[in-house]
C-alpha cells in the first residue's frame, strides 16, 4: 500500500462515495487502497466537516450543495478509474 496524505485519502474516500454510495461497497472496494481504519477515518471526518452525509444507515453522499468535489490529482486518477 501506497502512503498518502491525510488529504489524498479523503479525495480517494470521497470519488469512491460518488461511484458507489454504499458504505459496505466502498469499503471494500478501497481495502487494496487503504487499510480500513484509514478508509473509516476519512469518512469520518468528511461527515464531520460536511463534506459527505449519511443518508440512510449505510449510504453516504457528497455533500455537493455544501461543498465541491475537490479536484482528481493525477497521481489519484489511475486509483479511481480502478475502483
Amino acid at each position: 500500500m501506497t502512503d498518502y496524505s491525510m488529504n489524498e485519502k479523503m479525495i480517494i474516500v470521497q470519488y469512491a462515495i460518488k461511484k458507489y454510495e454504499n458504505e459496505e461497497t466502498i469499503i471494500e472496494k478501497l481495502k487494496d487502497v487503504l487499510s480500513e481504519k484509514d478508509i473509516q477515518r476519512s469518512i469520518d471526518t468528511l461527515i464531520g466537516t460536511q463534506r459527505v452525509r449519511r443518508i440512510g444507515p449505510e449510504n453516504l453522499q457528497n455533500n455537493e450543495s455544501h461543498t465541491e468535489l475537490p479536484e482528481l490529482p493525477e497521481n489519484l486518477k489511475s486509483i479511481i478509474d480502478n475502483l
